[in-house]
């Protein structure tokens, strides 16, 4: 490798850590503030950094908007599905996905709660790219989940699932669930929503057919990866 080409990699790295750096403080205070507030200057007293040097990095304030979505998407996948997913197909990752997505709220993982449920509202009147980008991870986990509750359902651990529609509509009531629990226990300062959130699902499960001791794995954090 060339001295240039050395120059140019440890440019490019050096580069890349900053946008990381940038990025966390950008998803936080997204979360608190809203995505729509985001703006270069905003982040720049944040992350204590130049206006010029995050200009640079981004370009827009719309780019900085996108690039905070899908930083913000590698977070809760990280947070939420990745987990999951050490759990073989079936009734035990979806009882795992559920555990995790309280626990995501729960734990803040943004300071504001979650992220997302944030900047739809931010964004849910306003078409654009933005929106588009958050529509997409939002469709993105509700696919997912439909998806592995219908893995259940083949398995026969779910047999009030009868078809995809069953399995959507049981991803849509989850994230109304998650949305109000968000909500609530961001606005209160309060875990009860997430007691409450768990007991709902819990319920919803043992309603589509899965064994009850199965389902209370959900009641108790973190017992589902366990």
């Amino acid at each position: 490798m060339s001295r240039i080409e050395t120059a140019l990699d440890g440019r490019r790295a050096r580069g890349d850590a900053s946008r990381r750096v940038v990025l966390g403080h950008a998803v936080d205070l997204a979360s608190i503030e809203g995505l729509d507030q985001l703006s270069i200057g905003r982040i720049a007293i944040a992350a204590n950094v130049s206006k010029s040097s995050i200009a640079t990095l981004f370009g827009s304030k719309e780019r900085l908007q996108l690039a905070a979505v899908d930083a913000a998407r590698d977070r809760f996948t990280a947070t939420v599905i990745e987990p999951a997913r050490v759990k073989p197909r079936g009734l035990a990752r979806v009882v795992a996905l559920l555990d995790r997505v309280v626990a995501y709220s729960q734990e803040r993982v943004f300071p504001g709660g979650c992220f997302f449920s944030a900047a739809a509202a931010d964004f849910h009147a306003k078409p654009g790219v933005v929106r588009d980008a958050i529509t997409g991870q939002l469709d993105e986990w509700l696919g997912y989940l439909a998806v592995s509750v219908g893995y259940a359902a083949a398995a026969g651990e779910l047999d009030g699932v009868v078809d995809v529609d069953g399995a959507e509509q049981f991803a849509f009531e989850v994230q109304g669930i998650f949305e109000w629990m968000n909500q609530l226990a961001v606005i209160r300062d309060s875990d009860e929503p997430y007691v409450r959130a768990r007991r709902a699902f819990r319920a919803r499960l043992v309603a589509l057919g899965a064994p009850a001791e199965v389902a209370d794995l959900v009641l108790e954090p973190g017992a589902a990866l366990r």
